[in-house]
């Protein structure tokens, strides 16, 4: 994916990516100080915000093979099955018996299944909105803080999870999230975002253990 001169404009406040690549089949993540525009961002370039100009090139992928799973969870006011089908619904796609139980077993969903979704905790909400979106094998996937309301033991479980299967198949992340020890054990390239603008990128070596950049240094002093 590359994008070039992605604006959004607001009353006091703008967000400006220039210039930004992220390969096909890496995992990237976007970090940044509260209010510095990740998540404006992140809209932009998953095509749930429309900015005021740029472009983004998508290098041959359609919107069946985009996903975004946002920090609120959207969900349907269904079954916790139902909302795990979905995507599969839209596009067309004939459940295979075995990838869901697979996937309600990762989530710790089984004996949730028939549940009503949004009786659901936070925590597994959002494993319910990750699930769902991995169940149709997207091409690129945008995930904003979505292991904050996660016990630990769930987001180490999903980390195992998404590691061995970008080893099998790789496709593309791009992660949002305050955890920094979960963008150093995922990601491949960080962006390190500071009043709108994406102003150093590089490797989680490069950013978490030898920053440089004077606005990287206070960010990371205050975590």
């Amino acid at each position: 994916m590359k994008i070039s001169n992605l604006k959004k404009e607001f009353e006091n406040f703008s967000v400006c990516i220039d210039e930004l690549d992220i390969p096909k089949g890496i995992m990237c993540g976007i970090m940044g100080p509260n209010g510095c525009g990740k998540t404006t961002a992140m809209k932009m370039m998953a095509g749930v915000l429309k900015p005021d100009s740029g472009a983004i090139d998508f290098e041959g992928l359609t919107k069946k093979e985009i996903t975004m799973v946002f920090r609120k969870p959207y969900l349907l006011r269904d079954t916790v099955l139902s909302n795990l089908l979905y995507p599969l619904k839209i596009r067309g796609i004939k459940p295979d018996s075995e990838m869901v139980e697979h996937y309600l077993e990762l989530a710790g969903l089984q004996e949730m299944k028939g549940q009503y979704a949004l009786n659901l905790s936070g925590g597994e909400q959002q494993k319910l909105s990750l699930i769902r979106a991995l169940i149709f094998d997207p091409k690129l996937i945008f995930v904003d803080e979505a292991f904050s309301n996660m016990d630990i033991e769930s987001v180490s479980r999903f980390e195992e999870y998404i590691i061995k299967r970008q080893e099998k198949k790789p496709i593309t992340w791009v992660i949002v999230n305050h955890q920094l020890t979960i963008l150093r054990r995922l990601c491949e390239q960080i962006h390190f975002m500071a009043e709108g603008r994406v102003v150093v990128s590089g490797t989680p070596d490069d950013l978490l253990s030898s920053p440089t950049d004077e606005r990287l240094l206070r960010f990371l002093q205050y975590l």
